[in-house]
């Protein structure tokens, strides 16, 4: 027996942009079911919106998303750099950790259109490069190179 976790964002009803701009990112190929998909009725306000959506790439990066039902605003949450310390009332951060620095460093630049960083990309104590933002879509992703590499 095998399992895998994947991270599973529960957006506002920007689900479908969110993975296609991961996608951008990441590569791969983007999954979505619409409510309408599943039966709900034309002309009503979440028809159109993702109940089911999942990004996969080649290279083993995945992502699912759905937009909540009748939520059209994120729930706000913080992330910031106060005296050296990461602060937040976020439950979660992404963390994307990758075997080469250039390709790491790639997809953190590209993460980075639209975002918040709350720790450059940079040499870190135990790692070659390490940085923390978060993204147009509220997510906070912790972006690093294996130390093993």
């Amino acid at each position: 027996m095998t399992f895998t976790t994947t991270t599973h964002l529960n957006l506002p009803g920007t689900a479908r942009a969110a993975l296609d701009f991961y996608q951008s990112v990441f590569g791969g190929q983007v999954q979505t079911t619409t409510y309408g998909d599943l039966g709900m009725p034309a002309g009503l306000p979440d028809t159109a919106k993702v109940v089911f959506g999942q990004l996969r790439s080649d290279d083993g990066f995945s992502v699912m998303a759905y937009d909540v039902p009748g939520q059209t605003e994120a729930v706000a949450s913080t992330t910031r750099r106060e005296n050296g310390t990461t602060v937040t009332d976020s439950p979660f951060f992404l963390s994307v950790r990758g075997t080469s620095f250039d390709e790491t460093a790639r997809r953190w630049e590209a993460l980075s259109d639209g975002a918040t960083v709350v720790e450059p990309f940079a040499a870190s104590a135990w790692s070659a490069g390490f940085g923390m933002l978060t993204d147009r879509f509220g997510v906070t992703w912790v972006v690093d190179v294996d130390a093993a590499a």
